[in-house]
């Protein structure tokens, strides 16, 4: 048999790959002169040229050296994205994932700033589990706008401001000119970076007057600029949505399964605006079925269009207290998309048997058509079904058998997942209550009962058995990955549980079920706050991967995202493959790596997300603390260092520090290994979960610090 010849280049254009090989045969970095000369391209080659050289050098694979380039895989340097902590250290998260985070201490960092893509050298030496190392090129700045807080007045032109966020340690002198309003101390700016001036000042140029920083829709738009939040829709993206019709195409509708005779309901917050899941319960001779249908996102969003390419870019939609950054247009997050009452939209639905006890005995997977009977919030749940109130009953009575049905199948279905062990921490989440000047009033445990389990338990049933689907039959999928533990804090964890009375009952194995159960076996007794705190910061941090590797927190050995493609892309993807593989078109081979490239994107944009909103929460705390120094409250420690201790309060849903400089009885000492803080004369002891009574002395806006002292009596 003859050997197959090796693939040539036959669309006779210069490819990626070709330049590759060109430095590799070279052996050396190369100018864009002799690239030419070696290649003798013509005038169109050369532009592609030009153009395939920076992506090449945006994805990491080449280096600028001078008016050259260089393969970076030659070079004795590591690229990556670096990470600056509040403490003024830094962390170079390396482009290749397999790599360790390489530390950078400040006087190393260059001209690099938080969020720049760089080229780190490594250095002799470890900080302990860490290579360390020094930026030695800036490959990219990580944002080209920055928040500003005015400092200075600086004549009629121009203004000393610093950035907004903790982690940038310099200043900028702001040209004002292009304003029409004249800011004040303390204003916040959007400003255009410039210059290096001197060391630790920078130029810049005002780009827009965002506000007084007083005001909680500025610190809105300051933490959306400092995270790279989009909040403007590329205008081919918004005409591709303009595009599309108001309601559903009557052809489609009548190649769909109607669903339109089942009384589907939508069940959400009071203030949600968009729809995208509802569900349906009948019961059977052996048990229940339930659809869970879901808005198809892909019938209207193409791979490959302008909405494709934004929504892939955003990753997911953002919240904030006072707004939303959408990953769609409105034209279909709160149109076309949403499932609202009595209109027809198309839907991908999971129709799933189950027994009494919650066990999934089948599933089909079909799209479909169908009107929402009810748009139902949380607290009409709550009160109809749970509460039985017989006012708020009445409006409902032609779903409320369907609704008690659900609910008695959420709680089977939650009952089976707490048999296999699901995680269960269940921690207050904070919500912010605003008056009608726009000024944070009370800040409170957000409202949390079984109407929201619910809807929980139903999604977590529709993306369990939509993941195994597509497993069994081998097809690609964007799985929901959560790994085990992190062993070294679990080892700690179990080595100060050894110190107490659970010293003869703790777990053997760290599976799901056994961690669940000491969770419950403390549960009620003075261990609870401890073991709760020290288990879940021994959790790591969920991500996408075309790889299945299960989900811990969940107990699941298959999980993936599919409830919500309005607003996750990893749902948008996973409707692709299930629509793919219902149509029984021949898939081809997919490119894993692309798509582990598309995983990686969307949980970096995920955690960007989360970091912007943990942001604003701190933000709008301190703006509403600031009127409440001097004020004692109660709390309990929530975490320890070796300087300090965090206490969450009680009164309001916001936490402080108590600084062990603030404490002049004694010489304190952190034990890392018993999670106490000691007195080395006194013996008086601090320790996660102690009552304590503080008094708040201040609050910083700048440093986002909530400080506190110790009451005497506590």
């Amino acid at each position: 048999m003859a050997k197959r010849k090796k693939k040539q280049n036959t669309s006779g254009r210069i490819q990626a790959r070709d330049l590759l090989r060109l430095f590799r045969e070279q052996g050396r970095p190369l100018s864009r002169r002799e690239i030419y000369e070696q290649l003798k391209p013509g005038a169109k080659d050369k532009k592609i040229i030009r153009s395939l050289l920076d992506s090449l050098v945006d994805s990491g694979k080449l280096i600028k050296i001078g008016k050259g380039y260089g393969l970076v895989e030659k070079m004795p340097l590591t690229p990556g994205r670096l990470e600056v902590q509040r403490s003024g250290v830094g962390f170079v998260i390396p482009d290749d994932k397999r790599l360790k985070d390489i530390f950078v201490a400040p006087d190393n960092f260059g001209d690099a700033w938080h969020g720049d893509r760089v080229m780190v050298a490594k250095t002799p030496g470890k900080r302990g589990r860490n290579p360390e190392g020094r930026i030695a090129r800036l490959l990219e700045r990580g944002c080209s706008k920055l928040p500003i807080r005015v400092t200075r007045l600086l004549g009629d032109e121009a203004v000393l401001g610093r950035p907004t966020s903790t982690r940038h340690n310099f200043s900028l002198m702001v040209d004002i000119t292009g304003l029409e309003e004249r800011p004040k101390t303390r204003d916040i700016l959007l400003v255009a970076p410039g210059e290096k001036i001197e060391p630790y000042l920078w130029g810049g140029e005002a780009l827009e007057y965002l506000g007084a920083e007083e005001e909680a829709h500025v610190q809105e738009d300051l933490v959306k600029a400092s995270h790279s939040v989009p909040t403007v829709f590329p205008e081919r993206a918004l005409h591709d949505a303009q595009q599309l019709p108001d309601e559903p195409d009557p052809e489609e509708v009548a190649r769909r399964a109607d669903l339109r005779h089942l009384p589907f309901v939508t069940i959400d917050g009071a203030k949600a605006k968009d729809f995208d899941d509802a569900i349906h319960v009948a019961p059977t001779d052996s048990g229940y079925t339930l659809h869970v249908a879901i808005a198809d996102v892909s019938h209207y969003v193409h791979p490959g269009s302008a909405l494709d390419k934004e929504a892939q870019q955003r990753g997911n939609s953002y919240y904030f207290p006072q707004s939303v950054e959408p990953m769609l247009p409105e034209k279909l997050s709160n149109g076309l998309c949403s499932l609202r009452p009595n209109v027809d939209r198309l839907v991908m639905v999971a129709e799933m048997d189950f027994t009494r006890q919650g066990k999934r005995t089948g599933s089909r997977f079909y799209p479909a058509v169908l009107q929402s009977a009810f748009r139902l919030t949380y607290a009409q749940v709550k009160q109809a079904v749970l509460d039985r109130d017989s006012a708020a009953r009445d409006p409902l009575t032609p779903v409320l058998p369907m609704l008690e049905n659900a609910e008695a199948l959420a709680r089977s279905l939650l009952a089976m997942r707490q048999r296999r062990g699901t995680m269960n921490f269940d921690l207050p989440e904070p919500e912010i209550h605003f008056n009608l000047q726009d000024e944070a009033v009370d800040i409170r445990p957000r409202v949390r009962h079984f109407g929201h389990q619910i809807i929980e338990e139903c999604m977590i049933a529709a993306n369990e058995a939509v993941a195994e689907f597509l497993r069994d039959r081998e097809e690609p999928c964007m799985y929901r990955v959560h790994p085990p533990p992190d062993s070294d804090k679990l080892e700690t964890l179990f080595r100060l549980l050894a110190q107490t009375d659970l010293a003869e009952s703790l777990p053997q194995d760290t599976s799901p079920k056994d961690l669940q159960e000491l969770l419950t076996r403390v549960e009620g007794t003075k261990l609870e706050f401890l073991v709760n705190r020290l288990l879940l910061r021994t959790m790591m941090q969920a991500y996408y991967s075309p790889k299945n590797d299960g989900h811990f927190g969940l107990a699941s050995e298959c999980y993936c995202h599919f409830t919500s493609p309005i607003r996750r892309y990893a749902d948008l993807v996973v409707h692709r493959y299930l629509k793919r593989t219902l149509a029984g078109e021949d898939p081809g081979k997919t490119n894993i790596k692309r798509l582990t490239k598309v995983a990686d994107h969307i949980s970096q944009q995920e955690r960007r997300a989360m970091e912007a909103e943990r942001e604003i929460l701190k933000r709008l705390t301190i703006l509403f603390l600031r009127d409440h120094v001097g004020r004692t409250f109660t709390g309990v420690i929530a975490s320890l260092a070796d300087f300090g201790f965090w206490v969450e309060l009680d009164e309001v849903l916001a936490e402080g520090m108590v600084r062990l400089s603030t404490l002049n009885d004694d010489y304190y000492v952190f034990w890392p290994e018993k999670q106490q803080i000691i007195g080395e004369r006194t013996g008086q002891t601090f320790r996660l979960g102690q009552e304590v009574r503080v008094t708040l002395t201040d609050v910083n806006l700048d440093r986002l610090e909530v400080n506190l002292a110790l009451e005497e009596k506590s």
